[in-house]
């Protein structure tokens, strides 16, 4: 993989950067996230508003005019290549039962919102409290089980909407 990259400016505008032309740039830095640049003798106040580092886009102000910027290395065009996207997580609407158990608490109804990490049941196995955490923020579609049920590995426990 070389050092190139593909940078895309406001969804529209697309170029190819080689490592040692972003090496070249003359950009002096004259606050945090501010910048003299000067390109071709012409000069340029830059400025770095906002980052989304995870996905590598960013907003820059050029002369008062915002951009967004997407900036893509070869891994990175490379992993899209292969049909995956950048950042993007599996989206989980169901929770299983990982073993067989017995179910000790529900926290959560039908119709509920949660978010991420909220605790939404308790499974007793092997003698152990097993506490299934919220995998994504969403709604409870439904809960197959009621506090007392035994289990079987692999039942269906809650589904989200």
């Amino acid at each position: 993989m070389g050092s190139n990259y593909k940078v895309t400016v406001n969804d529209a505008f697309h170029f190819d950067f080689e490592k040692e032309s972003v090496s070249k740039l003359d950009a002096i830095p004259t606050e945090v996230n501010e910048f003299h640049v000067l390109h071709q003798n012409t000069p340029y106040k830059a400025e770095i508003i906002s980052s989304d580092f995870n996905h590598k886009r960013y907003t820059v102000k050029v002369n008062n005019t915002d951009y967004t910027v997407s900036i893509a290395n070869a891994l990175d065009i490379l992993i899209k290549e292969m049909g995956f996207e950048i950042g993007s997580a599996k989206q989980v609407n169901a929770i299983k039962a990982p073993m067989p158990g017995l179910i000790l608490e529900i926290n959560v109804v039908a119709g509920q919102t949660v978010k991420e990490n909220d605790n939404l049941i308790i499974l007793s196995a092997m003698k152990m409290e097993n506490s299934f955490l919220s995998p994504r923020d969403g709604v409870i579609k439904s809960i197959s089980v009621s506090k007392g049920d035994a289990v079987e590995k692999g039942q269906l426990l809650i589904e989200f909407e």
